[in-house]
């Protein structure tokens, strides 16, 4: 069989995993606290017909050698973490971390997720939970006749009690920050799981050791850029079809050789 329908095969495969990278980040181009993705290619082995650097002679050598490559494949789509631009919501639960750091969310499981959506809200408890129900870690309890609620750019979360003539403090929102936040595996809704690759999480304060402050009132956008993904779409289209004309090239060559041979 002709080696360059393997080759053209792997091409297409390839690309059209790309294709689907690009399609998830335009579907998300309006999720809050999105990171866009984009896919690590690799090629893959090669078959040798002469070593480099071989003996051609007893007082030479090959400089190049002849080397066939057998194709690519997808090895990785790696979460671009760059920062979203900050929108102002004016709503006192809405939370944006302005530079590195996750907010600490409990599972129903006991575990702990990571989210970069800080569209939080207020459950039949007192609660302050994310869209889907699930509590800050550590926890915020807000009394039920307070008003005027504020979070600092430190996380500091305070309230007025009716008939206080000054707020009360009620808890302390902290962020996490991860050495290598591209190793966060991605679990839908807006949440990342700590993994082996991404390291253990290093909790602090926010606006100190690194982790960026908290901006009461705003939301970070997605991260996807709609110009750089279709420039993107194009060129993967492009080569698929390269790769496809590839296989159509082959077919004609084999089909020459099995009508004239």
């Amino acid at each position: 069989m002709h080696g360059a329908l393997w080759v053209s095969k792997s091409g297409l495969g390839a690309q059209d995993t790309a294709l689907k990278t690009i399609s998830n980040n335009l579907a998300n181009v309006n999720t809050t606290g999105f990171k866009r993705d984009r896919a690590v290619f690799q090629d893959l082995l090669y078959q040798v017909k002469r070593q480099p650097g071989g003996q051609s002679s007893q007082d030479s050598t090959l400089p190049s050698g002849l080397q066939l490559g057998t194709g690519v494949r997808v090895v990785a789509t790696q979460k671009m973490f760059t920062e979203g631009n900050l929108q102002v919501t004016d709503q006192p639960l809405d939370v944006a971390i302005d530079g590195r750091g996750f907010l600490q969310i409990l599972m129903p499981d006991g575990t702990i997720t990571y989210t970069r959506d800080g569209q939080l809200e207020i459950n039949q408890d007192g609660d302050v939970v994310t869209a889907e129900g699930y509590p800050l870690e550590p926890g915020i309890t807000v009394p039920q006749d307070a008003t005027n609620m504020t979070i600092g750019s430190d996380g500091t979360v305070s309230v007025m009690i009716a008939g206080d003539t000054a707020p009360t403090q009620i808890g302390n929102i902290t962020t996490v920050d991860f050495i290598n936040p591209t190793g966060l595996q991605a679990i839908g809704g807006n949440l990342f799981r700590q993994t082996g690759a991404s390291g253990d999480p290093q909790e602090g304060t926010p606006g100190l050791q690194g982790l960026g402050t908290l901006v009461q009132g705003a939301l970070e956008t997605s991260n996807v850029e709609i110009v750089e993904e279709m420039v993107n779409m194009i060129t993967t289209q492009r080569a698929y079809e390269m790769n496809a004309k590839v296989v159509s090239t082959a077919d004609q060559m084999l089909q020459y050789v099995t009508q004239n041979m």
